[in-house]
């Protein structure tokens, strides 16, 4: 009896696991069917067909220019998909790579990017990014390294901590008595260790990047008016709302906000599952 009730919260969390991830996969399978399927005519202005509500033939309504507003909320969500899953992946690397380093390279490299770290947290992200997105042009380079230079620095302290746990352990020390590398030893011993932790902060980071790549559009950086970027539908929308036209601006921003919960409920299962107070209890 205790046995089963010892297992009743892990086979709990791995359900809720296989729920989130299940919802998260069926999301992202209609927006990408959506943005490969639905046809580009309805993003053309259309007079005829200007600032009409939610109907069947058009569930989001439409736009101040006639533009159909379903298809450009699918639109703004792949292109927010695929800017979150490359920023997010290069903001994982940059704090697996710097964490390691820090952990394995002695005090004087522990202490520079220790001091890096600081010093990034100590520069509110929304300023970071809106100089890193100007310095590079704007654009999806400017968005994507604006977002990824400001969001790898407590991914990057989490993994740090992880490898000065583990640095000292006898599998590690026998491997520097064998004249191993640290190179070596950073990729064939210390990073499958730290592999869940990196799972566990891609997943938690992207919503966090898809909220951000959106304020920066909001705020008129990185894209074209032009461009069905969320962002872009909310600011479009939002001086419509006191006129009674609440679609332009309430359903994006629904839409948006389902995505971006759908990802954040899905990194705090997986983390449930992977820590292991959890998983072994």
């Amino acid at each position: 009896m205790s046995t089963a009730t010892d297992h009743r919260p892990r086979l709990r969390a791995r359900r809720d696991v296989v729920v989130s991830l299940s919802t998260v996969v069926l999301l992202v399978t209609c927006v990408v069917a959506g943005h490969l399927f639905l046809d580009d005519t309805a993003l053309r202005p259309n007079s005829a067909l200007r600032l009409l509500p939610p109907s069947i033939g058009h569930p989001f309504g439409t736009d101040h220019l006639g533009r159909d507003l379903f298809t450009r909320v699918v639109k703004g969500l792949a292109l927010s998909l695929g800017i979150g899953v490359l920023t997010a992946a290069i903001s994982t690397v940059i704090s697996a790579v710097l964490g390691i380093c820090a952990a394995l390279l002695g005090r004087r490299v522990d202490g520079v990017i220790s001091w890096l770290i600081d010093l990034s947290i100590g520069i509110p992200h929304l300023i970071f990014m809106i100089l890193l997105a100007f310095t590079v042009g704007g654009g999806i380079p400017g968005i994507v390294l604006g977002i990824a230079f400001t969001h790898w620095m407590s991914l990057a302290l989490l993994v740090r901590a992880d490898v000065k746990q583990i640095r000292d352990a006898e599998f590690i020390l026998v491997a520097r008595g064998l004249g191993r590398s640290s190179l070596f030893i950073a990729c064939r011993h210390v990073l499958p260790l730290v592999l869940p932790q990196l799972l566990v902060g891609f997943v938690l980071m992207f919503p966090h990047v898809i909220l951000h790549e959106a304020a920066l559009t909001f705020l008129g950086f990185g894209f074209s008016p032009q461009t069905p970027a969320i962002g872009i539908l909310l600011s479009e929308g939002m001086p419509h709302i006191s006129s009674g036209m609440w679609w332009l601006a309430v359903l994006p921003g629904l839409a948006l906000l389902l995505l971006v919960l759908g990802f954040a409920r899905l990194g705090d299962r997986v983390r449930t599952v992977l820590d292991p107070a959890t998983s072994n209890g």
